[in-house]
């Protein structure tokens, strides 16, 4: 394998253990531990409520690498993420995440090493694959962040993110 194709791996190896592996799978723990009425709770008007964020997420995913690195229709309607009231069963949500995780996959799996260079316009924005990708994986862990926070303020929880490792250790 020559250096731009391990290269290429790598850097899709990261994106997908931070998106799917981490992300989705700490938003479905916090899914898990929220009622509906929890999911959909907006402390005040400027303020998203944990499924407007899924629904948010999913919507940017695919955005900015289904239809911003294929040749796939940009269907998104943002706006819609966050008006949307609810509620949406916790299975319907997880199940969006799952077919978005799909999707996000497919496309990854087309990408060349060329295409991690060649600019590409996204919501108005022009980026390239590289940016795309690390502005997917740093938006997914923003908001991930925002769940988990509310999960912890909502219900007084550990979430045990990292519960089996010893994050004192040095060297």
């Amino acid at each position: 394998m020559d250096s731009s194709n391990a290269f290429l791996e790598g850097i899709l190896f990261e994106v997908r253990r931070r998106i799917h592996e981490e992300g989705m799978h700490r938003i479905k723990y916090c899914l898990d531990q929220l009622t509906d009425q929890d999911i959909w709770f907006r402390p005040n008007p400027n303020s998203n409520s944990v499924g407007n964020l899924v629904l948010h997420l999913c919507g940017n995913a695919r955005q900015w690498v289904v239809a911003g690195l294929t040749d796939k229709a940009d269907t998104r309607n943002r706006d819609d993420e966050f008006e949307e009231q609810g509620p949406i069963p916790v299975d319907d949500l997880k199940n969006l995440l799952d077919t978005t995780w799909q999707e996000v996959n497919e496309a990854l799996e087309q990408l060349s090493p060329d295409d991690l260079l060649q600019a590409y316009d996204v919501q108005g924005f022009k980026e390239s694959g590289i940016s795309i990708l690390m502005h997917v994986v740093e938006h997914f862990s923003y908001h991930v962040g925002q769940i988990t926070y509310f999960v912890k303020y909502r219900k007084d929880l550990d979430t045990g993110y990292y519960a089996e490792l010893d994050l004192n250790l040095k060297k």
